[in-house]
């Protein structure tokens, strides 16, 4: 028994060591610089075509079925190449031109599966295809610019020459990190003799420049020498003063023997004089202790006084000026109180007053048009009915003029009476003889004297007519007949 349980125990460890033997020999790892290309198998890689038969694998690891896929490794690290080409330019000088082309593997899938389908077996030779694809288009741009161009803007060179191998490394699988342009060698002597002016002109000013160099070194070298003459005038100078200032110590040296007995005694008539004017100032304290200083602190007391007393007048009248003036403002200030109740109280009144009067005045306004209204209202009414009789009496007069010419002298016979009766206005005394007989030939002369009847009566009709108004008076004589008159006296005398 226990050697049963050792054999599966031994089996058990040889199997789990084969499983890790195979599981090592399945398992590839992908570096960071490098890409697994598998194939055997159909797989489908993302941003693939459909169909290529591979599978790509960047930094990570993957299973790989032994004997049936196979596993490559593409480098993804960077590659460079140097770029010798000849090249002509528009203006046809030969130039060669020198530089690198720094470029690698893309990482993206695409990239990865276009070059290993096309440097797989043949990575050593991916700088070759690279430096001759550069090459033709650097000739084909180097043909279309001129020497002065590439001398002076070789980044102009550099990008045309990166966009137009950009489609084509794109379709190898490749990505340019970097396109430097080194050197542009000039077999001819072009770009030398161009250069030429130039030196020239650097010679010229470099020629100007060490003569204005010796110039400015010329004139610091007599600036020097000059300076050099000033310093001796000035030592020399300044050595002679040292000689007199020596000299003027000797002289004060031999003087001072008597200079000390001089200031010895200058010193005690300074110290004498010194000793009087301290006694005189003394004596002039004492004096301003004794009688000065009391006589000032009377003097000040006077005039504290007098001054206490001024300010004591003066409060006194600036307190009576005060409250003169609040009197004042007080009985202002009242007056113009009262005065402005009484405008206020004014203004009221007439306010009131001035409604009043418009009211009292549109009422009679409308009172006067009112009763303006009935007036015309009456008069309009009163012409209406004068037209209306004028034209019946027309209308009558059309049909029966001597009917309508008894009735108006029927109507107006005391009109007519007297208008015959003026025919005695100056007579004084009239004698009527043979009682009514005698007043009526009397009233038929004077008919006939002022017209007849008939024609007084078309005239006043006439006359009504265009006046448009009705005569006044009785309208019918009523048969009444004046009584007979037998005599009628009339007497200027009064008789």
């Amino acid at each position: 028994m226990p050697m049963v349980v050792g054999v599966v125990a031994g089996v058990a460890v040889a199997a789990v060591l084969v499983l890790i033997g195979l599981f090592k020999m399945m398992w590839r790892v992908a570096e960071p610089n490098e890409a697994l290309i598998i194939s055997g198998s159909k797989h489908k890689t993302e941003g693939l075509e459909a169909g290529m038969g591979f599978r790509i694998v960047t930094g990570r690891g993957t299973l790989v079925l032994p004997g049936v896929q196979a596993v490559r490794k593409l480098s993804l690290d960077l590659n460079e190449t140097e770029l010798h080409v000849d090249c002509v330019t528009h203006q046809g000088i030969p130039l060669k031109v020198r530089g690198v082309v720094i470029f690698k593997v893309g990482d993206d899938f695409v990239s990865i599966a276009n070059a290993g389908r096309r440097f797989l077996d043949q990575q050593k030779l991916m700088s070759e295809r690279v430096h001759n694809v550069f090459a033709g288009h650097l000739r084909s741009i180097v043909g279309g610019l001129t020497v002065e161009d590439m001398i002076r803007d070789r980044e102009k060179l550099t990008g045309q020459t990166r966009a137009a191998c950009g489609t084509e490394m794109e379709k190898l699988g490749l990505i340019v990190d970097s396109l430097q342009i080194h050197e542009i060698e000039d077999p001819t002597g072009y770009i030398q003799n161009l250069a030429m002016p130039h030196a020239a002109a650097v010679q010229r000013d470099a020629r100007i420049a060490q003569a204005e160099a010796n110039r400015l070194a010329t004139e610091a070298e007599q600036q020097s020498y000059a300076r050099m003459a000033e310093a001796t005038r000035d030592s020399e100078i300044l050595q002679a003063g040292y000689q007199a200032e020596r000299d003027k110590a000797g002289a004060k040296a031999r003087q001072a023997g008597p200079l000390a007995d001089a200031a010895a005694r200058q010193e005690v008539v300074v110290q004498e004089t010194r000793v009087a004017e301290l006694e005189a100032q003394r004596r002039e304290q004492q004096l301003q202790a004794d009688v000065r200083k009391p006589a000032d602190a009377q003097a000040y007391e006077k005039r504290t006084m007098a001054e206490a007393e001024r300010d004591a007048r003066i409060s006194a009248a600036q307190a009576k000026a005060k409250e003169t003036e609040l009197a004042a403002a007080a009985e202002a200030t009242r007056v113009k109180t009262a005065a402005g109740a009484e405008a206020e109280a004014t203004k009221a009144r007439g306010t009131a007053m001035a409604a009043a009067t418009r009211a009292t005045g549109e009422a009679e306004a409308a009172a006067a048009q009112a009763r303006g209204l009935a007036e015309a209202e009456a008069a309009k009414a009163k012409g209406l009915a004068e037209a209306d009789a004028i034209k019946a009496r027309a209308a009558a007069l059309a049909e029966n003029q001597e009917a309508v010419v008894a009735q108006q002298l029927a109507e107006n016979w005391p009109e007519i009476v007297r208008a015959g009766a003026s025919a005695f206005d100056s007579v004084d005394n009239m004698v009527v003889l043979n009682g009514a007989d005698g007043m009526a030939d009397m009233l038929t002369k004077a008919l006939t004297m002022g017209g007849t009847g008939l024609g007084l009566a078309r005239q006043l009709l006439a006359s009504m007519n265009q006046n448009g108004q009705a005569l006044n008076g009785t309208s019918s004589l009523n048969g009444a007949v004046p009584p007979p008159v037998q005599k009628v006296p009339v007497d200027k005398d009064g008789g």
